[in-house]
């Protein structure tokens, strides 16, 4: 008894706010999927399927931001973790310099989405327009917010600039694992950079892969003060998330319903999407 009161002691007030906070809302959201509510009166009238049956066949800018989400989920993840083990593997080495500049690659990610989003719209908008002025190159001249095609490359260059950091420092910490001894046998036995990264570092860290995939997919899956602060779906909803669509059907149409269905469905496809990652590159640990 006196153990099973210690354990409550400290494991229950975390599993009381985790059940109210996660588990009850979740439940209340499915819910209110098979409902029409429009968040607010107390009228509310089961419907079944019918939200489920509308997304399915008569709803095209979800679908159109589930694509622009999918494409931006591979950009961001590829470009994110491709910067953070460079920069991990750069940082890794003996620099004078390396606690600061860890420092400040990883200052981005302690700073708010929305006020990322206002300082980089900014950049975009102002300080990108008078270099282009000053120095006539294409790339600065181009309506970076205003295009389509710009705008997503805007974001993923946003969203990878913040969340490179954070990646950095755990393949850092992953890097500090791997053994000098095999590196130099390695060197020693002839093998470039290239072979040494490819052949003996990847497959020590690939544990810090699997958490930085997991990460950053479902970071970039979730993307939603971001995308609110630097476009706002524009332009024509060109860049509009799924997490903004949910947002804009529940709390602009006041459609909660509908907008909690979507949620559901889409907490599926995230969920489906990371498991089957998370197994995958669990395999190739087991592999290696």
């Amino acid at each position: 008894m006196r153990k099973v009161l210690s354990y409550a002691a400290f494991v229950g007030p975390a599993l009381l706010f985790f059940i109210v906070i996660q588990i009850i809302p979740f439940l209340m959201g499915v819910y209110y999927s098979f409902t029409s509510w429009n968040g607010v009166s107390s009228a509310i009238e089961w419907v079944g399927l019918e939200n489920y049956k509308k997304i399915f066949t008569n709803d095209q800018k979800f679908y159109d931001s589930f694509l622009f989400t999918v494409k931006f989920m591979f950009a961001a993840v590829i470009i994110s973790n491709v910067i953070g083990f460079s920069l991990a593997l750069l940082l890794n080495a003996s620099l004078k310099t390396k606690n600061i500049l860890r420092t400040v690659f990883f200052i981005p990610n302690v700073i708010g989405g929305l006020l990322l989003g206002f300082i980089w719209q900014f950049i975009f908008v102002k300080g990108f327009s008078s270099i282009g002025n000053m120095t006539n190159i294409s790339f600065f001249q181009q309506p970076w917010l205003g295009d389509a095609d710009t705008a997503f490359w805007g974001i993923v260059i946003v969203f990878a600039w913040q969340i490179s950091g954070y990646m950095m420092v755990i393949y850092i910490a992953a890097l500090q694992g791997v053994d000098n001894n095999l590196l130099e046998a390695a060197k020693i036995d002839g093998a470039n950079a290239f072979t040494t990264i490819t052949k003996i570092i990847i497959p020590l860290i690939l544990p810090a892969f699997t958490i930085c995939l997991f990460l950053t997919i479902s970071m970039a899956f979730k993307i939603f003060d971001l995308n609110l602060s630097l476009t706002g779906g524009g332009p024509f909803n060109s860049t509009q998330s799924v997490a903004i669509n949910i947002y804009q059907e529940a709390f602009t149409n006041n459609n909660y319903g509908l907008g909690t269905a979507k949620a559901i469905l889409f907490f599926l496809v995230v969920a489906i999407v990371t498991t089957i990652q998370v197994m995958f590159t669990k395999k190739k640990e087991v592999e290696a």
